[in-house]
């Protein structure tokens, strides 16, 4: 009997999750719009964008939607078939979609006023990553580097921090990097057991050393020129804070950093900025290939008597970093001096991670009260720099009362993608927005998931999303047998490469 009613049981669940959801005849209306997650409400989408799946953030005992363009519709229970999204969304190309709500409450349905997701007729690259980390950054041996596409819900491992150890024979593996966009061209680095810098270029793989007496440390904050086989890095001697009251939980400052140029195929390396009285870090190319942009906060030591990191630990609220640029000849490999480009530092302010836009026109950078590690500071904001004006303002229409920090731009230029700990104030969740030719920014959208509660029951950070044209095929286990195996170490030459 028990075997039996088991049975009728999966019939009865089987039926149910064949039976199509229908659009209520009776109902009562409300002129206000749906409490839904993610909030999707009048957002704008690439064209070729998942389907935006949401519930409703309410009590109700059942959720129809409705997806409208024109004659064609989609009727669901707020998770769109992709096959019949992307006919709606090609439909809706350069318009909207309409999308309608109705909730019931026991055998009364609410219809709630309507609201518009626009479609853009710029596509997005189909392709991102990240990577995955706990948000205390201490437990970090469960991490990865993962990548999405953003045309459905296929997400897979690029690389995985246990495939070469584990507990005292760790690994931390972080900035991972493309040239253009380009996944045949990719770096990441690993620290600690086994660690080095894995180089793939175009099927090719080699783990450099690059730890030289010559230069500070291994590089970290890649940046790979638009087309030559030359990465700048930063060098650094990092150390941490964890605070106890202070609701920025995590610190990480520097006790020096300088920026290191790096030739792929010659391994050699050299310093381009290194003075003792400045802290440089995170570099970025323009697109061009002929500017190079970086952050530098100014430090002076105060008290001969203290070690210089004991006194950076006590200062650490007085640095403030300031956005610089060098000019850079493509054919001579030969730098510029530096030119201050957006001066934080006079705002009491402390600007990071600075972005170029495709087209050349536009300064994307995180900017916070102090220090550089945005990612933990709840009062970092994006802004936005027009390079011909010299303007710059608060990217008010993408910020939120919590943090924004790492961000990149598509291929294309209109799209950007960023992480945010709007929500819950703890984990960061990748946030993409349409960004239109006059820098005018539409509201952001959480990037999509089949099952819309997935990012408020997901245990992790997305930490430095990037996008890409196309997925990276090298296998993982193939990155750990480069990782476990010898590395090429740098050769340092002084007066450039």
């Amino acid at each position: 009997m028990k075997s039996k009613a088991f049975t009728f049981f999966i019939i009865i669940l089987f039926l149910m999750a064949c039976g199509s959801p229908s659009v209520p005849t009776a109902y009562s209306q409300k002129d206000q719009l749906p409490a839904i997650y993610p909030d999707y409400a009048q957002v704008t989408v690439p064209v070729n964008i998942a389907p935006l799946s949401f519930e409703y953030d309410g009590q109700a005992d059942e959720m129809v939607a409705r997806y409208s363009v024109e004659d064609e519709d989609i009727v669901c229970n707020g998770q769109p078939p992709i096959g019949k999204w992307r006919s709606l969304a090609q439909k809706a190309k350069g318009g909207a979609i309409t999308v309608e709500v109705y909730t019931r409450n026991g055998r009364g349905w609410t219809r709630f006023k309507p609201f518009s997701i626009f479609v853009s007729p710029d596509s997005i690259d189909p392709y991102i990553s990240y990577r995955l980390i706990a948000p205390s950054f201490i437990s970090y041996e469960s991490l990865t580097i993962n990548q999405r596409c953003l045309e459905n819900y296929d997400e897979c491992v690029i690389y995985d921090n246990m495939l070469c150890g584990f507990e005292a024979k760790g690994q931390c593996i972080n900035c991972h990097h493309y040239q253009q966009y380009n996944p045949q061209r990719l770096q990441f680095h690993a620290r600690q057991y086994q660690g080095g810098t894995v180089i793939a270029y175009d099927g090719k793989l080699k783990k450099v050393n690059m730890r030289n007496d010559s230069i500070l440390s291994a590089g970290v904050y890649p940046a790979w020129h638009p087309w030559l086989n030359l990465i700048v890095y930063a060098t650094d001697k990092t150390f941490q804070l964890f605070h106890t009251v202070d609701p920025n939980k995590v610190e990480v400052y520097d006790e020096e950093s300088d920026i290191i140029a790096y030739d792929v195929e010659t391994d050699e390396v050299t310093n381009l900025e290194n003075s003792k009285k400045e802290f440089e870090v995170f570099p970025a190319w323009a697109p061009d290939g002929k500017t190079l942009y970086y952050c530098s906060a100014h430090f002076e030591q105060h008290d001969s008597a203290l070690e210089k990191n004991s006194e950076v630990k006590m200062r650490f609220k007085e640095l403030k970093y300031n956005i610089y640029r060098k000019s850079f000849n493509p054919d001579t490999r030969q730098f510029g001096p530096r030119e201050l480009v957006f001066d934080a530092a006079a705002r009491d302010s402390s600007a990071t991670f600075p972005r170029i836009s495709p087209d050349g026109r536009y300064l994307l950078f995180t900017m916070g009260h102090y220090g550089y590690f945005h990612i933990w500071h709840h009062d970092a904001d994006l802004w936005l720099m027009d390079l011909a004006s010299g303007i710059a303002r608060p990217f008010t229409e993408v910020n939120s009362p919590d943090t924004e920090s790492y961000h990149s731009w598509s291929s294309n230029g209109r799209w950007i993608i960023f992480s945010s700990r709007r929500g819950d104030g703890n984990f960061t969740r990748p946030f993409i927005a349409h960004v239109a030719e006059d820098g005018q920014a539409s509201k952001p959208f959480e990037l999509p998931s089949r099952n819309p509660d997935y990012h408020r029951q997901f245990m992790r950070c997305y930490n430095i999303p990037e996008f890409m044209k196309g997925p990276v095929t090298i296998r993982p286990e193939r990155f750990a047998r480069v990782l476990k195996g010898d590395a090429v170490d740098v050769k340092y030459v002084s007066g450039g490469l």
